[in-house]
């Protein structure tokens, strides 16, 4: 016998990497310029001249060390440099102590829900949300509740209120949320912030609030993502640099306990005590010494601001219903059929390749990755054409 659940998730197809894989044996067949592959958050711009720069300044130094182990938590003058690089850019007040390196902000994320549910509590989501939030919310035995979203795919806050009972333990939030861009204002944290404290008084017991934010810096317009630390005390922040510093297989990031929290100590080192049990120890220690020289710094994101406004507006244009994106480097697509499989089935007719919504939580739309040159999203407009024609657009 094996284990159900994991045998369920080793089973299971994620409809992001079926379409890609789809896709790259679609090039394969008929030349990759014929292919509109919109399926994968692969950055797509290079990452900043400070990493080749930094890596070649490291490979003179001694292989040994510069190979080995690091603490668990990672490295003290990376951690050092990551407190300080928050709380100059953020106010953040963040200390050294409570920063823990991880595998990415998955490794992060996975950490903090076996670090902080005990079986039977639930963590709260806002749809649509990462499709991964449920296997490491079940996986730490907990279960995932998802809040439907308002208008615009803004939070309601009516709703969210309501779906928080005894059980809760912690809200999952992601600004500039993957899969619609939408970034959380400081209203919105604000109102987050006050209904939490209500629950934690009604309920007589914390709820953390856990902020997924590799798409921090990806922001456009002016759109600032506020630091969430500021309005809520009990809060932990997942970073990833994946998508920031292009730099998506290097699996680097941290976690960022506040300061400000009640018994952090002891939060940490359940956080900590999680990570060691799920095998995250050591992130790339090479790269760790990397990012430090490179913090601050990102890759040339204004590609994507320029992909963003190519696809909304032609788009829009030919008459599909878009949410506008502040942020991160999706767009979310209303379908014109209730079905969004379906929908993303026929695109396939026009060689557009588009992730349907079902996974992450809210049905009817399809998501499209920007992440690729401008010239694709240009090249793709009469494909997308024929596609609006073929629903009376």
């Amino acid at each position: 016998m094996l284990p159900e659940k994991s045998l369920a998730w080793g089973q299971s197809k994620s409809c992001i990497r079926e379409l890609a894989a789809y896709g790259t044996a679609r090039k394969a067949e008929i030349g990759k310029d014929k292919v509109f592959d919109f399926s994968i958050g692969n950055p797509s711009v290079p990452a900043p001249d400070c990493v080749a720069e930094a890596i070649s300044a490291l490979l003179k130094e001694d292989s040994l060390e510069l190979h080995g182990y690091t603490p668990a938590s990672g490295r003290m003058s990376f951690r050092t440099a990551i407190a300080e690089d928050l709380n100059r850019r953020y106010q953040a007040g963040v200390s050294a102590d409570m920063i823990y390196v991880t595998c990415g902000a998955a490794a992060g994320l996975s950490s903090c829900t076996h670090g902080l549910l005990l079986p039977g509590e639930e963590a709260v989501t806002f749809a649509p949300f990462f499709p991964e939030y449920t296997v490491f919310t079940e996986a730490a035995g907990g279960k995932l509740v998802s809040v439907l979203p308002a208008e615009g795919l803004q939070p309601d806050m009516a709703a969210f209120a309501a779906a928080l009972n005894e059980k809760t333990k912690l809200v999952i939030i992601n600004t500039p949320n993957n899969p619609s861009g939408v970034v959380l204002s400081a209203e919105s944290l604000q109102s987050i912030g006050d209904i939490l404290r209500r629950a934690e008084e009604k309920y007589g017991h914390t709820i953390y609030l856990v902020s997924d934010e590799p798409y921090r810096e990806l922001v456009y317009d002016g759109v600032q993502a506020p630091c969430v630390m500021h309005f809520y005390d009990d809060t932990i922040i997942c970073y990833s640099f994946s998508k920031s510093l292009s730099l998506p297989g290097e699996r680097v990031g941290y976690l960022a306990v506040s300061s400000r929290m009640a018994e952090k100590e002891k939060v940490f080192a359940s956080i900590a005590g999680a990570a060691r049990s799920c095998g995250y120890v050591n992130a790339p220690s090479m790269m760790q010494r990397v990012i430090e020289k490179c913090l601050g710094q990102t890759a040339d994101i204004s590609q994507y601001k320029q992909s963003r406004d190519l696809l909304y507006g032609g788009l829009t244009a030919l008459g599909f219903d878009c949410v506008k994106p502040d942020g991160a480097f999706y767009l979310f697509m209303k379908t014109p059929e209730p079905d969004a499989k379906a929908f993303s089935e026929r695109a396939k007719k026009f060689e557009l390749l588009l992730v349907p919504s079902d996974d992450f939580g809210l049905p009817g739309y399809v998501r499209i990755a920007y992440c690729v040159s401008p010239e694709m999203i240009q090249r793709s407009m009469p494909a997308f054409k024929l596609l609006a024609e073929e629903y009376g657009l």
